[in-house]
């Protein structure tokens, strides 16, 4: 219960500002203020500001969020061969988690074109997460070795295309781009598979399409404004 409180209300004090309740670092120094004060502190200014418990909540998640972020850096933001888009010395990376049959995914494919189109500065990384069914590891095999080829964004923009996934779409999508599928080396792309199924457990990852900017993890179809925020976030920190 102490962590807890602890925690809430180091969330209350980066919303609401030391002078409303005790700094963090004050409660937990040896000689603070004993539990039962500090939670009727906390209590009586919760009843009174309701408003402020999401706001404390989202930014302890930043905070949790940008930690885990910062720990896994370069698994999230370094492209497994081609799969990236944009400008390749951009001052932020978008990272985006997808599997090749979520159709919200798919729907997300013009909202990048935009976002590369009206941001020269943005980079752009694609990270398979094959987590809907077999066939979305046999594409994430297939879009790995058209990254290895050079070509994953023909293959990638021609399998979404190709409507559901199945073994004639991907092999047709190979064909339209120009991918070999003989040249798959399936333990090479099946340890990044498992490297991104890891890095995205880390972050809390629960679903597709997922996406990493700066220190924040967004979740599902956004709107190109709210990534657009997340960018310009990035790029002032």
């Amino acid at each position: 219960m102490k962590n807890k409180t602890l925690a809430l209300i180091a969330g209350l004090g980066a919303v609401i500002g030391a002078g409303a309740v005790w700094s963090y670092d004050r409660l937990t120094a040896p000689g603070g203020a004993d539990q039962a004060r500090i939670e009727r502190v906390v209590h009586d200014y919760v009843l009174a500001h309701p408003e402020i418990i999401p706001q404390a909540m989202q930014k302890l998640q930043d905070q949790q969020s940008g930690q885990a972020v910062a720990a896994n850096r370069d698994a999230i933001t370094t492209p497994y061969a081609s799969a990236w888009a944009g400008n390749p010395k951009g001052d932020v990376t978008l990272v985006e988690y997808f599997d090749y049959n979520c159709g919200y995914c798919r729907a997300s494919l013009p909202l990048i074109a935009d976002l590369i189109k009206r941001d020269p500065k943005l980079r752009v990384v694609y990270r398979d997460l094959p987590i809907l069914s077999d066939e979305s590891r046999v594409a994430a095999r297939a879009s790995l070795a058209a990254a290895q080829q050079g070509k994953f964004q023909a293959f990638h923009d021609a399998l979404y295309a190709g409507g559901p996934v199945s073994q004639t779409s991907i092999q047709a999508a190979a064909a339209k781009s120009g991918v070999s599928l003989a040249q798959i080396d399936v333990p090479v792309v099946d340890a990044e598979i498992a490297r991104n199924m890891q890095t995205a457990a880390k972050l809390g990852m629960n679903g597709t399409p997922s996406w990493v900017v700066g220190d924040r993890i967004l979740s599902g179809a956004l709107p190109i404004e709210e990534i657009e925020k997340a960018i310009a976030a990035a790029r002032g920190a």
